[in-house]
């Protein structure tokens, strides 16, 4: 049942709530917040907001950048990890005009609930639902310097096999041999489970958690299929939940796609299905993996929409360290059954109508997430209305193990952007499915590669450490 303004008041009196703090999201995906006194909260609160300068939050906008965060009451929770009982709510970015404020179309929240408007209006479907996998990394130690003098990253996790040497109990983990390892050598369960548990209480259903292929502490949470829009809040609560409950147990987690040479990287998996009237969209019992000729154009559409999209869900230059060939990592353009070597894998395992399905591989937890599965969603819609099948394309399926082709078979394969300006620069190129429906404002996307080739100019300009060992001595 949402909640609403009364609730929120009555959470405040019965939880003796000291604090009542606003979760913002900036245009990376990352939370921003500011904090007001509980007894000072009212419902005026929520109708006239909080002010704040959206030019800082990374928004290009042509109107004047002072804006008012609206608080949505149905995403109050209390936060676990603050000592002064705090309440904790999202909401929505406005913009201040007369009579009555209105949504920016920048905002993030604004995007995603747009998107699902557009699908709505196009009678496709009414109802998207997703799982993101959680993949990430949880170490004991962690530094880096970027200085004149030094240019260095260090990481350490208890358990890896790097520490056979020093680990006095012998708990160690071979390398790439962490895959569901049991206890004693699965030594962060308790702070996992916590994770899991402070999930559940913030309203988020949680399918398991479990050890991930890196030895060097990866891992994965993965939660119960979400509406869209729901969903794109609770993968900012699930990341924040991991962040601070690793805090608290002497750990720091990281979703950085691959932060360890020679170790897997960590992705995040979106599975995703349609319903119309509740019905499923994508069920079809005759069709290929028992998959609608709905869900064959929606693929359709990823596909070939794939390279811009990776601005969007691989948004990070250490994205595309992960994806190379190996370790699991999807770089084909394509989509099969049960096969991780493409990019769109349907699992086997989803049997019933109703659970009929197809994940995309090739996003990473570096996005943000409202950004990520409203783009995902307007390449699917647009395959639907263009009627885009991926097999005539070309795309498969490919029922084999992509990384064992003979090199003739390989040559005929297309792959993903090799790197982040190379995403960028077919973004720039294909983003019409993108602004179809007045979704993603151009000024957005605009800013967003602007700001993202900033942010790629000034990483290739310093040096890398294995630089030193290919050029030292040269």
């Amino acid at each position: 049942m949402a909640k609403t303004v009364k609730d929120v008041l009555s959470m405040i009196k019965e939880n003796n709530i000291k604090m009542v703090d606003f979760k913002m999201v900036d245009i990376n995906g990352q939370y921003r917040h500011v904090t007001i006194l509980a007894e000072n909260f009212s419902e005026k609160t929520m109708k006239e907001g909080i002010g704040f300068d959206a030019s800082n939050y990374g928004y290009a906008v042509v109107e004047k950048s002072d804006m008012v965060f609206i608080p949505d009451p149905d995403t109050a929770v209390i936060d676990p990890f603050c000592q002064v009982p705090t309440l904790s709510m999202t909401g929505n970015a406005m913009i201040i005009d007369t009579p009555e404020n209105r949504p920016l179309p920048q905002y993030p929240r604004n995007i995603v609930k747009a998107a699902e408007n557009y699908m709505k209006e196009l009678g496709i479907a009414d109802t998207m639902l997703i799982l993101p996998e959680f993949e990430f990394y949880l170490f004991d130690n962690v530094g880096w310097e970027i200085s004149g003098k030094n240019i260095s990253a260090t990481v350490d996790a208890k358990q890896s096999y790097w520490n056979s040497a020093v680990q006095g109990q012998g708990v160690v983990v071979p390398k790439q041999k962490n895959y569901h390892i049991a206890k004693p050598f699965d030594i962060s369960y308790e702070c996992r489970s916590e994770m899991c548990l402070l999930m559940k209480e913030m309203g988020i259903e949680i399918n398991y958690h479990h050890p991930e292929v890196a030895a060097s502490g990866q891992f994965e949470i993965e939660p119960q299929l979400g509406e869209m829009s729901k969903m794109a809040d609770n993968t900012m609560m699930i990341k924040y939940i991991i962040h601070n409950t690793a805090l608290k147990h002497g750990m720091s987690a990281t979703f950085m796609p691959k932060p360890i040479y020679g170790e897997a990287g960590s992705g995040m998996h979106v599975h995703m299905l349609l319903l119309k009237d509740g019905e499923p969209v994508f069920s079809d019992d005759n069709g290929y993996a028992h998959l609608s000729k709905e869900a064959h154009y929606f693929m359709g559409g990823l596909l070939k929409h794939i390279d811009s999209l990776c601005a969007i869900t691989n948004p990070s230059t250490n994205s595309f360290k992960r994806l190379v060939p190996g370790f699991e990592a999807p770089v084909t353009v394509g989509y099969a059954t049960s096969n991780r070597s493409a990019v769109i894998r349907i699992p086997a395992y989803a049997k019933t109508p109703n659970k009929r399905r197809f994940e995309l591989r090739n996003p990473d937890a570096t996005c943000n997430p409202y950004f990520c599965y409203a783009a995902i969603l307007m390449a699917g819609l647009d395959g639907i209305k263009n009627k885009i099948d991926p097999h005539k394309e070309g795309w498969g399926p490919y029922d084999c193990n992509l990384y064992h082709l003979s090199d003739e078979e390989k040559a005929k394969l297309t792959h993903l952007p090799a790197s982040l300006p190379e995403a960028l620069d077919a973004l720039e190129k294909d983003n019409d499915y993108l602004t179809a429906g007045g979704v993603f404002p151009k000024e957005l996307l605009d800013n967003f590669i602007k700001s993202k080739r900033a942010e790629c100019s000034e990483l290739s300009k310093i040096p890398h450490p294995a630089e030193f060992d290919k050029y030292y001595n040269l």
